[in-house]
């Protein structure tokens, strides 16, 4: 059947270059239909329960998409005449901000003091460039003593202030918010940093961090994939020229080779337009992935493309050889590669659903054109049809290797295996490790901010509660105010918390200044009727925009408690979460009860929860691919054997890692499915070649090693170059899921090549020649 198609193939190349063409036509429109997401919520589904708890405080409380400025004036101190002024010239800009509905900061913070009988509230500075001395005094006293300032607006020390900024924009207008809000801010940094030289205003906060996933992915299309491809032309370009010693040769086998890579991506991106996906920072490494991949696939074909030639065979008869000997092991790599992406459907985060659909739909694609278009082109194209001898370095070089290998095959399988076992067993040095503001690059302006703002002020990671107080109005029961406040002062005792943001801080405050501001007042008021009046009468005294809808849902039942919180690890935050869980069934009734939520605890969840998921969808995925390659290669243990040979990569590759490295986020969650659909290649061809050298050509397990060493290791060598390349690249991503992911990645495909080619080979040589027979003729001889 190999054989007819191959003979049909090469009869009419001209019809196999015009309906590829086709194809690529056909899909590669659906490209204009993709567009890139800017939201980072696009990493949940619909219906997970963080998500779900996430959007049930947004939806009655003021939203948590912000901008949050942080002004470091130039001498060091916040509380001086000049600086104040700036501060409120910062913040009147803030207000006028597209999508503002409220801003927070030091110069509108809505102070209240005792006037007589009167409750007084009005901005903590007012004019500051003409305030005494003793008033700023005053201020200071005021912002680094609150509760609700200290910490979160204002430096202890003074030396910078924040302004809080609260977008009010729909998830479905969120990419057009961002067109505008984030140029508006750069505006806004760029003047004040020149009229004030020496300050500076950092600016994160979500929406910033939102634009930047956007910016990743587009600067990962833009500036990793054209990199991507100059390398992967390189590396293809000096294979050819290296087995044909002929520019010309060199040249059209490298472009054929170049357009089947080209029409791969083209149709594959193009189905995912069709599909309706949303290019995101996970889906944007699929070119990278398809390029790499797709040039395997012609790399096997090309190495004996060229040695028929070196063997005296003209194109036709050496683009024959090549197809018949290596349909099977390209068919049966694609459809393990292939199972090996869609593992990652097993990824609790969608885009990585997006990643392994569409790099499977790019892999079977390279499938179809390389043993379509590429013969077609490489046998139509101009170029010498006789490569000369010289040509054969490689060969012989691979000669020499399986040489060495066998004739230290025990001392190989015993420094290879050790090593395995030691690499192997730091694995559990890894730690799951998810910080939002941590996923871009200290190269990346937002995590510059991030990281000088982080270290000084709280509020950047937290994690929420909406704590039901039962019916309407009933926030202001006494016994519903104990237990928030008592809830407030555990999450305070606990050692990831850095600040408490609660009502009954408010209420407390209220009671004080309503006692004349006798501090022996600041306490909770023990009356249900007075503490509902002293929150009508603050809520009439505050000014629009900024009331207690951030803080108090409409119907008086129930408040939000926000714990900003130290930079802790995805392990510590569930663990919190986990305990502030438990408080509550032990001390509060149910109206009280909520899990918990925030963009962080979303993350640190899905990191979490992606681990067991891709472990699930890997293991299966494997079981899938061994099966198949036991029944395609008719052997029970050679199917065993590519169990090892696919999960040894993976467990040296992250015991490298916790050694090295130690934290695993979500990026590197999903490696496991990522390489497995990748290091299967290695084995597929390996196996394949060894095997028909024993079955059909009856050669001994010495010389069967040489044979699958000659026919397939130049090709997997190359291949090597070209994946480590590509999936290096990445490591130069600025965004932190890719970058890990293409580093560890990069390094297991690495080390899958040492292992298939000094420990498997030594593990062959000690099997009985009897498994390498098919299962029915392995049966009858035993």
């Amino acid at each position: 059947m190999t054989q007819a198609y191959v003979g049909f193939l090469l009869r009419h190349r001209w019809l196999a270059i015009i309906l590829s063409l086709l194809v690529v036509v056909a899909a590669g429109w659906g490209g204009s239909y993709l567009t890139l997401s800017a939201d980072s919520e696009v990493f949940f589904a619909e219906d997970d329960p963080q998500l779900e708890a996430y959007d049930s405080i947004r939806n009655t409380y003021t939203s948590d998409d912000n901008v949050y400025m942080v002004y470091v004036p130039a001498d060091g101190d916040v509380f001086k005449p000049d600086n104040l002024a700036v501060v409120e010239r910062i913040t009147e800009a803030a207000w006028k901000m597209p999508y503002a509905i409220r801003v927070d900061s030091l110069s509108n913070f809505q102070h209240t003091e005792a006037d007589g009988d009167d409750l007084a509230v009005a901005p903590l500075v007012e004019n500051g460039a003409d305030m005494s001395a003793e008033q700023i005094e005053r201020v200071r006293k005021i912002a680094t003593n609150e509760p609700l300032l200290k910490g979160r607006i204002v430096t202890e020390s003074g030396h910078m202030t924040a302004i809080n900024v609260t977008m009010g924009y729909g998830s479905d207008a969120r990419d057009q918010a961002l067109t505008q809000i984030i140029p508006y801010t750069r505006e806004l940094r760029a003047q004040i940093e020149a009229d004030y030289p020496g300050s500076a205003l950092l600016v994160t906060g979500k929406v910033p961090g939102d634009n930047a996933f956007t910016e990743a992915a587009l600067g990962d299309l833009t500036g990793i994939m054209p990199i991507a491809l100059l390398l992967a032309l390189a590396c293809i370009a000096a294979f050819m020229w290296m087995s044909s010693r002929s520019v010309l040769t060199a040249a059209m086998t490298t472009l054929a080779t170049i357009i089947i890579v080209i029409a791969s991506v083209v149709t594959a991106m193009g189905a995912a337009g069709w599909l309706g996906y949303v290019i995101t920072s996970p889906l944007a490494n699929a070119p990278t992935v398809i390029l790499t991949l797709a040039v395997a696939d012609a790399m096997h074909i090309m190495v004996i493309y060229f040695q028929r030639l070196r063997g005296g065979a003209d194109k036709l008869e050496a683009m024959h050889a090549s197809l018949v000997l290596n349909f099977q092991a390209v068919a049966l790599t694609s459809v393990t590669t292939i199972i090996g992406f869609l593992a990652l459907n097993f990824s609790d985060a969608p885009p990585f659903h997006d990643l392994g659909n569409v790099s499977a739909m790019g892999i079977a694609a390279a499938w179809l054109f390389s043993i379509t278009l590429l013969p077609a082109l490489v046998t139509l194209l101009p170029g010498s049809a006789v490569v000369t001898e010289g040509g054969d370095t490689q060969g012989r070089a691979m000669q020499a290797l399986a040489d060495w290998v066998i004739r230290n095959h025990r001392r190989c399988l015993v420094v290879s295996g050790t090593l395995i076992i030691a690499a192997a067993a730091c694995v559990p040095m890894n730690e799951l490790y998810d910080v939002w503001a941590e996923y871009f690059d200290e190269s990346t302006q937002i995590r510059k901010d991030s990281d000088r703002a982080r270290a000084h002020l709280n509020g950047f990671n937290t994690l929420e509660f909406a704590a039901g107080a039962g019916g309407a109005g009933d926030v202001a029961d006494p016994d519903y105010l104990r237990t928030l406040d008592n809830f407030a002062n555990w999450l305070r005792e606990q050692p990831q918390v850095a600040h408490v943001s609660t009502f009954s801080d408010i209420m407390k405050r209220l009671n004080k200044n309503m006692h004349g501001d006798d501090p022996a007042w600041y306490k909770l008021p023990d009356n249900r009727e007075l503490a509902a009046q002293y929150l009508l009468l603050y809520e009439f005294s505050l000014p629009f925009g900024l009331d207690l809808t951030n803080q108090v849902n409409l119907q008086k039942s129930g408040t939000r408690v926000i714990a900003a919180l130290r930079t802790s690890s995805t392990r510590d935050l569930l663990a919190l979460q986990d305990r502030a869980q438990a408080w509550q069934r032990d001390n509060a009734d149910d109206d009280f009860f909520h899990v918990g939520a925030s963009s962080d605890a979303m993350f640190a969840h899905i990191g979490h929860t992606n681990v067991r998921s891709m472990l699930l969808g890997s293991l299966l995925g494997i079981a899938v691919i061994a099966v198949i390659i036991g029944l395609a290669l008719r052997s029970l243990t050679f199917g065993l054997l590519s169990l090892a040979a696919n999960i040894l990569p993976m467990l040296v590759g992250f015991g490298l890692w916790g050694l090295l490295h130690g934290r695993v986020g979500l990026g590197l969650s999903v490696v496991s499915g990522l390489t497995m659909g990748i290091v299967v290649d290695y084995t597929v061809h390996l196996f394949s070649k060894y095997l028909r050298a024993k079955r059909e050509q009856n050669l001994s397990t010495p010389d069967a090693i040489r044979y699958a060493f000659g026919t397939v290791g130049v090709a997997l060598i190359v291949t090597t170059l070209v994946l480590c390349a590509n999936f290096g690249m990445l490591a130069f991503s600025v965004f932190a899921l890719n970058s890990d992911m293409g580093t560890l990645t990069a390094g297991i495909i690495l080390i899958a090549l040492v292992i298939d080619l000094f420990f498997l080979p030594p593990v062959l040589m000690a099997l009985p020649d009897r498994v390498a027979e098919p299962v029915g003729e392995a049966l009858q001889a035993s």
